[in-house]
């Protein structure tokens, strides 16, 4: 197996998998067959050494929101991969034409201009990676998009669970936080749909609530999920918990400041010992990152 063989998949109604915008674009047979494998191959790279399986190939990585661990983590693969990153910005709101005025769709033809062999992009809206394919002729991988999705994220995440768990059917999985704006919890969600016997438990407040697409996809692939407020009920029944943060950054979709302390994401949400206790032996606990005060 190669790496190529990720970025050049068969999926249902394409040729190929030429960009990476959205987790349904990924089949269970793909994961199981190829990604899983893959990644543990690319596990073998890290501690092996590097690898000039890329040798030749630039990346361009263009983030309109701030990045640490996504950003760097593109930058580091592909550089022990032997390819180059040729440009990088971790604000191009204010670091790049944007600033001027200047449309993504306009930065992403310009760019496309210098020949990059793959563009990593990161937009603060919706829909932006979608955007940005629609304009070029280089591969796009989402690096985030607003509220939107995280297909990158999500596949690290899974393989985590099948590298914790050993399986990922028949796991019960509890989502919790703000899952109205999260888009880690979106893709992750469209991605464990894809296995049989899975359960899903959405844990949040009544204002941060998982939005109704992902339901009505669930609802329609007929996987069973649940919406609940209190963590502590659910956390014998799963073996993941995947726990994100209030994501203050965003629109005011969910303002906390008008309610009380026991009505906060916090307060439904928290991961402390009380939690640890309930959880079954092999259970795992699981968090995107930053974290903030959300796991005590």
């Amino acid at each position: 197996m190669t790496i190529l063989k990720f970025f050049v998949n068969f999926v249902p109604g394409m040729k190929k998998l030429h960009h990476i915008i959205e987790a349904q674009q990924f089949d269970r047979d793909f994961l199981e067959k190829e990604f899983f494998p893959l990644a543990k191959e690319m596990e073998k790279v890290v501690k092996e050494g590097d690898s000039n399986i890329l040798s030749g190939k630039r990346m361009i990585t263009l983030f309109y929101e701030p990045s640490t661990r996504t950003r760097i983590s593109f930058e580091m693969a592909m550089d022990m991969l032997g390819g180059k990153v040729v440009f990088s910005t971790e604000n191009a709101r204010q670091f790049s034409s944007a600033a001027k005025g200047e449309t993504l769709e306009d930065t992403i033809r310009i760019l496309n201009g210098f020949r990059p062999d793959v563009i990593v992009l990161r937009y603060d809206e919706e829909g932006g990676a979608k955007r940005a394919t629609d304009v070029s002729q280089a591969p796009i991988i989402n690096a985030g998009d607003g509220t939107g999705q995280h297909p990158t994220q999500a596949l690290l995440d899974l393989y985590t669970v099948q590298k914790e768990i050993g399986k990922i059917a028949g796991t019960s999985i509890a989502m919790v936080g703000d899952l109205a704006r999260g888009r880690t919890v979106r893709s992750l969600s469209y991605l464990y749909a894809k296995f049989p016997g899975v359960k899903i438990y959405f844990i949040s407040p009544e204002a941060a609530k998982m939005r109704g697409d992902i339901k009505n996809y669930l609802k329609k692939h007929r996987v069973w999920f649940e919406e609940g407020n209190d963590l502590r009920e659910v956390a014998p029944k799963v073996e993941v918990i995947y726990q994100t943060r209030t994501q203050k950054e965003r629109d005011t979709l969910l303002d906390e400041t008008h309610l009380p302390p026991d009505e906060k994401i916090g307060s439904f949400c928290l991961v402390n010992q009380e939690v640890l206790d309930l959880m079954k032996k092999e259970a795992i606990v699981m968090h995107p990152l930053p974290r903030v005060d959300e796991i005590a």
